[in-house]
This record gives structure tokens, C-alpha cells and sequence, in this order.
């Protein structure tokens, strides 16, 4: 088996494990996964939300929030997990996507 195939090999089984981020969370009642925090949450933890980030926030709007598509936010963790992998799946071809077009443009510059 090439490297290539290793690595994307491995992709593919962190894609498939990435709902574990529901059911770890939920499972050890931890609240949110770290960094994930929404201005409620900084506001709760921290006693204020800082102007910039308020700002910041209103600023980008993503693609699939909460990794979920619209309308099944409720709809219980084996939907939400299926949401979960098609959203590292996006991800995953959005970076890849990335990495080529870059490295086209390098390549196309000599460098």
C-alpha cells in the first residue's frame, strides 16, 4: 500500500470517527467541545463578550452550522451523525481542493 493511499486511508476512518464528537460530550456531560464556543458561552464563562469578537461573529456565517444541515438540529445523534461525516467529508474536499489549486499556483510560478 502507497503512502498516498495510507494517508487517505486514514482520512477516510477520522471522518467516519467524527461523530464521537457527540457522544463523547453527551456522554461525559461535558457542554461544548473546546474552542467551540458560541458568544452565549464566552459570555457565561468569561462574565463579558469582548466588542471584536462580537463583531467578528456577524461576520461569517458557515456553511453547515453545528455540522448540521437545516431543520435537523433535533432530529436526534444517528441523524446528527450522519451530518457530522458529510460534514468532515466537505471539509476534507474543500482543504484538498485548497492544497491543489495552491500548489498548482506554485508550481505555475516556478516555486
Amino acid at each position: 500500500m502507497t503512502t498516498i493511499t495510507k494517508l487517505w486511508l486514514g482520512v477516510i476512518i477520522l471522518a467516519l470517527l467524527s461523530p464521537l464528537g457527540l457522544l463523547l460530550p453527551e456522554y461525559f456531560k461535558a457542554g461544548d467541545a473546546w474552542g467551540e464556543w458560541g458568544n452565549d458561552t464566552i459570555r457565561e464563562a468569561a462574565g463579558y463578550l469582548p466588542q471584536g469578537l462580537d463583531r467578528l461573529s456577524q461576520t461569517w456565517n458557515a456553511p453547515l452550522p453545528d455540522y448540521a444541515f437545516k431543520g435537523w438540529e433535533g432530529k436526534g445523534l444517528p441523524r446528527l451523525g450522519i451530518a457530522y461525516v458529510f460534514s468532515a467529508i466537505v471539509g476534507i474536499a474543500a482543504t484538498a481542493l485548497a492544497a491543489v489549486l495552491y500548489g498548482k499556483i506554485l508550481a505555475g510560478r516556478g516555486g
